[in-house]
């Protein structure tokens, strides 16, 4: 019998093996627009927590924004729940690293869910934030347009249509794409400087050439980051499912924290 992939049996994409613990939670991404443009690394670094070193591509940092619809989230062992079990994001990220482990660090994920904002907080010590977010699909193209609602953050608002223009296919390690998406791990700061790490694994993502027509767009500004004025580099993601591990407090040594200080 086929194991279902809530057990993974496909991992030999992923750069490190699946963690030995039962995941937490299961979700499933839906028509993802993968944006991204080249920042200096001197601007992203102050925006990091101490204990993780800013990750670049041939000395090049990026900073992403990336919008889809979420479905299917469910904690393990447990039915999908009405309230949380789908919601819309949009998040902007860069790309950091600790002890040669790269993953994915989130300025911030707005999303349109309070509840479920509520858990991801507590849980993964994510910045998430309250907006109000509209999801609509023509054909094959989608509309997003996402406006910041939490009292006491900065605005961000975001508005534009995204499609595919290309077969999937998977991306080749050592390439510019498979550097910005193949990323099987995130790390976190709570409000204490406490550094948490929380593991992932989906399948290698399918990603699409993507044409885009973003006609507003200050989601990096509110973290004070000015995007260039060039064409991102833009895909597109059909769907995958993942499955969520448990965030871990990461116990930085002196030494650790003394380099990142420098």
């Amino acid at each position: 019998m086929a194991m279902s992939f809530d057990t993974p049996t496909n991992t030999t994409h992923r750069p490190w093996p699946v963690p030995a613990g039962p995941w937490v939670m299961t979700q499933t991404w839906h028509n993802l627009l993968f944006a991204h443009w080249p920042c200096p690394p001197e601007v992203l670094r102050p925006l990091i927590p101490e204990g993780v070193e800013l990750d670049t591509f041939e000395g090049q940092a990026w900073v992403g924004i990336i919008a889809f619809r979420m479905t299917g989230i469910r904690l393990h062992g447990c039915p999908l729940v009405p309230l949380f079990n789908q919601f819309a994001e949009i998040n902007v990220r860069t790309y950091v690293t600790l002890d040669n482990k790269p993953g994915v660090y989130f300025l911030s994920l707005d999303a349109d869910n309070p509840p479920a904002i509520t858990i991801a907080r507590s849980w993964f010590h994510l910045a998430y934030r309250h907006a109000r977010i509209r999801f609509e699909m023509y054909g094959d193209t989608v509309s997003f347009e996402s406006k910041r609602n939490e009292q006491g953050q900065l605005a961000a608002y975001f508005a534009g249509t995204y499609r595919p223009v290309a077969e999937a296919r998977k991306s080749v390690p050592g390439t510019l794409e498979n550097w910005l998406t193949e990323r099987y791990c995130f790390y976190a700061a709570n409000n204490h400087g406490q550094l948490y790490c929380g593991e992932v694994h989906h399948e290698q993502w399918p990603l699409q050439p993507a044409q885009a027509d973003i006609t507003s767009n200050t989601m990096a500004l509110s973290h004070g980051i000015q995007l260039p004025p060039t064409q991102p580099l833009l895909h597109y993601a059909h769907h995958v499912k993942a499955l969520v591990w448990s965030a871990h407090r990461l116990r930085l040594q002196p030494e650790q924290a003394m380099e990142r200080a420098y």
